[in-house]
């Protein structure tokens, strides 16, 4: 059965084209057929990730993995309600059409959307990428600036919710939604201790899993352009032996492994 995997929050810049990238090419290296969506219609940001990617085998003769992708459009009905039904109809069919892979990774905007929306109405797995500061810690639920105690859930942890309550209503498996950290630093800071605290507190209280994500590396930012993920480099590119590089390749499996997928496996 198809497991729909969704990277979403409402605020840009937090990894969640690259944590798709590298979680469909983990995928597809594992043996599964996957399917994609970039349901962020402006940016496009995993499609032109892809579309770097075609372009490297291209110009290399090489063959790498890849996702078989549909491209969403749109409404252009001036109606908000027929605009949201005919683009409720536009998912429905790419989901029919995607049917057969066994999984099929979804990135969303940075900002609410109909699409978005349904995606979330939908996951298996909803993961949500934030940067390691306070500034997205408030795309999850409000502080108290004084003492730092937790005033309640964001508006987007509030659509999360709603959704696990629609799925638990019409008797359909549990999301699972993991919290993702990304561009941790390796010091030791106030804000780092005070996000982890917040985190921890929040985790219990709305129920999601908070895992380790990726570091700060520049790696990241440049493999973008060749369209290639750190399971790409073999070890005799010299890029890939670098400490750092290694360092980075393994907490991409690391991150595999604690989404804990069916039927996943990735070598150590």
């Amino acid at each position: 059965m198809m497991r729909l995997i969704v990277m979403g929050n409402e605020k840009g810049g937090s990894g969640k084209s690259t944590t798709a990238m590298h979680l469909i090419t983990a995928l597809v290296r594992a043996g599964h057929s996957v399917g994609a969506l970039d349901l962020d219609l402006r940016q496009k940001s995993l499609f032109r990730y892809l579309d770097n990617r075609q372009d490297y085998m291209r110009r290399h003769g090489i063959q790498l993995p890849m996702p078989r992708r549909l491209l969403l459009e749109a409404s252009t009905l001036d109606s908000r309600a027929e605009a949201e039904a005919e683009e409720e109809s536009r998912f429905a069919a790419a989901l029919v059409e995607l049917a057969g892979a066994d999984y099929v990774v979804v990135d969303c905007p940075g900002s609410y959307s109909t699409y978005s929306r349904l995606a979330h109405a939908r996951a298996d797995t909803l993961i949500t990428p934030m940067n390691d500061s306070l500034v997205d810690f408030d795309m999850l639920a409000r502080l108290d600036p004084a003492s730092g105690a937790i005033r309640g859930p964001s508006v987007y942890s509030e659509m999360v919710w709603k959704a696990r309550q629609a799925r638990a209503a019409s008797g359909r498996r549990p999301m699972d939604w993991v919290v993702l950290r990304n561009r941790m630093t390796m010091l030791d800071a106030r804000n780092k201790r005070r996000v982890a605290s917040a985190l921890d507190e929040l985790a219990r209280r709305i129920g999601f899993r908070l895992i380790p994500g990726f570091s700060e590396r520049v790696v990241f930012r440049e493999l973008f352009l060749s369209g290639l993920t750190l399971l790409d480099l073999r070890e005799a590119d010299p890029q890939a032996m670098s400490m750092s590089n290694i360092a980075a390749r393994q907490e991409v499996r690391d991150l595999v492994r604690a989404l804990e997928l069916p039927a996943v496996s990735v070598a150590a």
